[in-house]
């Protein structure tokens, strides 16, 4: 990407969102939730989901942060890594809790953040524990650390790479973040 072209000139810039349809994944996500609710593609479900994806987050606009400038095309690779991952991870616990509990090494893991973003850091974490076999993850802000709980883990820095490089560094890219910066 060159640095003068309009992609690049709009992630630089970050204008906050404003107007009607100032954060279209809210307002897709409540317009499909009412369809999925009712039931029904009728006109008139199709008109209430419609005002409500666009009148509950210009509502909710004072009370949420502005939305992110994100790469889809990251984003979505992303969420295949992590829904593959899931039901490997769903394969590989149930092996290990159907078999016998000495083959199980529990683990506390530190997965140091490459950044302080708060969006981010909540996504790695929630990725991190929605997987099968990492019980519970604390972020420890004040030490820019993931503390990951493994159900089994034989090397923990090869753990804590691996969750680096399928999870931390996609997001990075995806929210346009240089690792090590600052929010």
């Amino acid at each position: 990407m060159k640095p003068d072209s309009p992609v690049a000139r709009s992630i630089g810039k970050r204008h906050p969102a404003t107007g009607w349809f100032a954060h279209p994944v809210l307002s897709v996500l409540l317009a499909s939730s009412w369809l999925a609710l009712s039931h029904s593609l009728e006109p008139v479900h199709l008109l209430s989901a419609l005002l409500i994806g666009l009148v509950v987050p210009r509502l909710l606009n004072p009370f949420l942060s502005q939305a992110s400038v994100v790469h889809w095309p990251t984003v979505l690779r992303l969420v295949g890594v992590v829904l593959w991952d899931i039901v490997v991870s769903n394969l590989v616990v149930a092996r290990l809790v159907l078999g016998p509990m000495d083959r199980m090494r529990p683990a506390w893991i530190a997965v140091p953040l490459a950044s302080d973003h708060p969006r981010v850091n909540a996504l790695f974490a929630s990725i991190i524990t929605t997987t099968p076999g990492t019980v519970s993850a604390v972020i420890d802000e004040a030490q820019r650390v993931i503390l990951v709980h493994a159900l089994n883990c034989d090397d923990v820095a090869a753990m804590a790479a691996d969750m680096k490089n399928r999870y931390e560094a996609p997001l990075l890219r995806a929210f346009h973040i240089e690792p090590g910066s600052p929010t």
